[in-house]
């Protein structure tokens, strides 16, 4: 978490690291958890291409991620969720744990969370989350 508390501190936004006992293991429950919306939620997902791998930051309430319309908009032919162990060699963090922001790899943002002041996601520490102006997605990766 040390090179994300580096980016954020020479960052220009407004965010907050959040410690936890356990781990949050769905949006629903970070949402539960912190007393926000849903869609405020950011889950870090990692996609493999034809181009090669990915960063998908969604919003928790888009429930289902529908892969056809990521490869029009990448212009790729294949496109699917990496799998742990892809996920782990490729980014250094385990599924549920990827951070927002600071990864080596191309990044799709969720147009939805552009709609609110603060979200929610990972840290790359499971009991840990970064609460974050949404436009420093854009910005930082």
């Amino acid at each position: 978490m040390e090179k994300l508390n580096n980016i954020l501190r020479d960052s220009e936004f407004t965010f907050e690291i959040i410690h936890h006992e356990k781990p949050l293991s769905s949006a629903k429950a970070g949402a539960g958890y912190f007393g926000i919306e849903l869609e405020q939620t950011a889950p870090t997902l990692i996609i493999k291409t034809d181009k090669g791998y990915y960063s998908l930051v969604v919003s928790g309430s888009r429930g289902k991620v529908y892969f056809e319309k990521v490869a029009e908009v990448l212009d790729c032919s294949k496109v699917k969720l990496a799998t742990p162990k892809e996920v782990q060699e490729v980014t250094g963090y385990e599924v549920g744990a990827v951070p927002m922001i600071g990864l080596e790899l191309p990044y799709v943002i969720d147009g939805r969370l552009l709609n609110y002041e603060f979200i929610y996601g990972g840290t790359g520490q499971p009991s840990a989350t970064l609460k974050i102006e949404p436009r420093a997605l854009e910005e930082m990766n």
